[in-house]
């Protein structure tokens, strides 16, 4: 049985591969692009197929907000950083909001350390 290290360490898979899925997304053209598009398709069932293995020792809810948030914040920085997208100041300041969430949540949650 996976311990709960490994439950992180799957979660963190996870987020990766949704992360490169939504970047594949972007370069499909609406799914126009048969590799870019075949790619998202992989990577999102891979995330999810990896995301179940976290939810065995971490709680669905704190699973999804860490899930959501990083996952928020990697592709706001691959938009930035790889396809030369612009973020103004409310974006910026929201990704933080979400960025204290996630260290809140996981430095007081009793949830999270279920």
């Amino acid at each position: 049985m996976p311990s709960i290290l490994q439950s992180w360490a799957a979660l963190g898979v996870a987020i990766v591969l949704e992360v490169a899925g939504s970047s594949f997304l972007l370069k499909s053209e609406q799914f126009t692009r048969l590799l870019p598009s075949a790619m998202t398709l992989l990577l999102y069932a891979l995330a999810f197929y990896t995301l179940s293995f976290a939810l065995r020792h971490i709680p669905l809810g704190v699973a999804y907000a860490i899930w959501s948030g990083v996952g928020i914040i990697l592709t706001a920085l691959i938009s930035v950083f790889v396809f030369r997208q612009s973020l103004d100041l409310a974006a910026i300041v929201g990704i933080g909001f979400i960025m204290t969430g996630v260290i809140i949540m996981n430095a007081f949650s009793q949830a999270a350390a279920h």
